[in-house]
């Protein structure tokens, strides 16, 4: 009996012996995994820095606007207005930290203002607090090196502005670092998002093509980030020190460009194509297309210039020269780069590429297959067929066509169409005559509002307020505006943002609202589906089907829902 004890207190002994080195096993395994944890952290917070250029001279910082009205400021030659027709116009010269900072004090309200209203749609995007936190870093990792890859100019005059950004963000990050990571968005948004969420449409015409034979060019630039995002655009004019005047349609913080052109009759529109997710930062496409339009005035200089730059998106540059009277599109991926001439008198772009290298590609081949790209590219050429001679009131209309091929009925919002009623602006340029017309809201339907660049960067100064743009050239705004498929569109939109944020809504009438489209019947169904009421979500989802749908992507959302409906009512 006492053998039996001494042994059996033994084992206890032992077996608890085991426990403990085991227990302490596990505590150096999660001490290292917390080791390693911290490490990581404090690694991702180090390398979303991005430290400042170094200014010599920052005395720009003591200048102070001077206030002509309620509507317009001045800092010497430098002003900023808000037009009567919603528009806010804006004069910058000089160098570029002195540029930046003036570019700040102008127009700090709408700077503000832009970054409340970003902060705001990511955080409707993504409501965990976790989340939002956990991207800040991860876009800190992807744009470890962007600063070495952003031109010292850019850096200065981002740095300048930086001054007259929201003080409610530091926990993001110091303004210079926001406004810089803000300037890569874009290219991380498309990368991430396939670019399905987004089509650009863009095109040009001369010779024998245009009915003054001079070039002109049309595109609407898609890029939604909500309603409130495309109320405050800013039309930019730019004396830099060096290289050439310029204009560019922006928003409050953001230096680079998507649409512009020089003084010297060079213009640059973007069109985004099918990007793989890339694992770390280039220079933004943005800032690309920005220096090439301050320095080209040529579609060689301009090949030059983007060829120097390294990108992590594939991007299509529309370049239109009134030197050379034509336009080609530069197409470029991370990898490789070629140059679509279509040696003829007209060219078009949507969301994939034409030139014989990239054409190729198997990520074009899904974009061509997978999105609403090429569907919206037959659209473009048949308008274009149609129309004859091009001038600019057809660009217009044709930047506003809200139609499917043969002028099918597809719904509004479809992306398949031109119109796609997400448009920040629309914009057409007569290069040779330094004309320029940019849409007033909504969405390209406004009224085009005329400018000529000649006239713009021979003002010195501003000495009163007044409007700027030509009421005589101006085109009126789409009498669709005053219809009454218009006024049901808006009770649409409204009515969608109700069901996004699952407010209660009556879904027979919201289907009138726009019964041709089919993410209606999309947005129908999966309400239906949350509710439970599977029946009536089988007969949307049915529905959606029988409808022109924008992507492979979208199809396959509806037929993978019309399958789990059907196994619930099969139960």
């Amino acid at each position: 009996m006492y053998q039996y004890s001494t042994y059996n207190a033994s084992r206890q002994k032992k077996k608890r012996s085991g426990w403990k080195k085991l227990g302490r096993g596990l505590l150096y395994i999660l001490g290292f995994f917390l080791v390693l944890l911290i490490s990581l952290a404090i690694y991702l917070v180090v390398v979303s820095k991005i430290p400042p250029p170094e200014i010599a001279d920052k005395s720009a910082l003591q200048l102070e606007r001077k206030q002509l009205d309620k509507e317009a400021y001045t800092i010497g030659n430098n002003w900023f207005r808000h037009s009567r027709t919603g528009l806010y116009e804006m004069y910058v010269e000089g160098a570029p930290f002195e540029r930046g900072v003036i570019n700040g004090k102008l127009s700090k309200e709408l700077i503000q203002r832009q970054e409340d209203v970003f902060v705001a749609q990511i955080a409707k995007m993504i409501p965990s607090t976790f989340y939002r936190h956990f991207l800040r870093y991860f876009i800190g990792f992807f744009n470890r090196d962007l600063a070495a890859n952003v031109p010292e100019e850019f850096k200065e005059e981002i740095y300048g502005e930086s001054f007259s950004a929201s003080p409610n963000y530091d926990y993001i990050g110091s303004n210079y670092e926001r406004l810089m990571n803000y300037h890569a968005a874009h290219d991380i948004g498309h990368a991430l998002q396939g670019m399905y969420l987004v089509g650009c449409t863009s095109f040009a015409t001369w010779d024998d093509r245009s009915a003054d034979s001079n070039l002109i060019i049309g595109r609407n630039f898609d890029f939604y980030m909500g309603d409130k995002f495309a109320e405050d655009k800013m039309v930019v004019f730019y004396h830099p020190k060096q290289g050439h005047n310029f204009m560019f349609v922006t928003w409050g913080g953001f230096t680079g460009v998507v649409s512009g052109m020089n003084d010297q009759g060079l213009t640059v529109t973007l069109n985004a194509a099918r990007t793989d997710v890339p694992f770390g930062a280039s220079t933004p496409v943005s800032l690309v297309a920005r220096e090439i339009l301050q320095y080209a005035k040529t579609i060689d200089e301009a090949w030059a210039i983007a060829s120097k730059r390294k990108m992590f998106v594939s991007e299509s540059f529309l370049i239109g020269s009134a030197i050379d009277n034509k336009a080609v599109i530069i197409e470029k991926t991370p990898t490789g780069m070629d140059k679509y001439d279509p040696g003829r008198h007209f060219i078009t772009c949507t969301n994939h590429f034409q030139g014989d290298s990239l054409k190729t590609l198997g990520s074009n081949k899904v974009q061509l297959a997978q999105s609403a790209s090429a569907y919206r590219y037959l659209r473009l050429t048949e308008l274009m067929a149609r129309n004859g001679k091009n001038d600019v009131q057809k660009t217009i209309a044709i930047l506003r066509d809200r139609k499917g091929l043969h002028d099918a009925n597809i719904g509004l919002g479809n992306e398949k169409a031109i119109n796609q009623f997400i448009a920040h602006h629309g914009i057409v340029f007569e290069p040779k005559k330094k004309l320029v017309w940019i849409s007033t809201a909504p969405f390209q339907m406004g009224e085009f509002v005329a400018y000529d660049l000649n006239k713009i960067f021979s003002m010195h100064g501003l000495q009163s307020n007044h409007e700027l743009y030509d009421t005589a050239l101006s085109v009126p705004a789409d009498t669709f505006l005053a219809t009454n498929e218009y006024a049901q569109w808006q009770r649409f939109h409204r009515m969608k943002d109700q069901i996004m944020n699952k407010e209660n809504v009556d879904l027979h009438a919201f289907v009138a609202t726009n019964p041709e489209y089919y993410h209606t019947y999309v947005l129908a169904g999966d309400y239906s589906f949350r509710l439970k009421n599977y029946a009536a979500a089988k007969q949307y989802y049915t529905t959606a089907l029988t409808k022109e749908i924008a992507t492979k992507g979208e199809e396959e959302h509806i037929r993978k829902q019309l399958e789990k409906t059907n196994k619930v009512l099969q139960k």
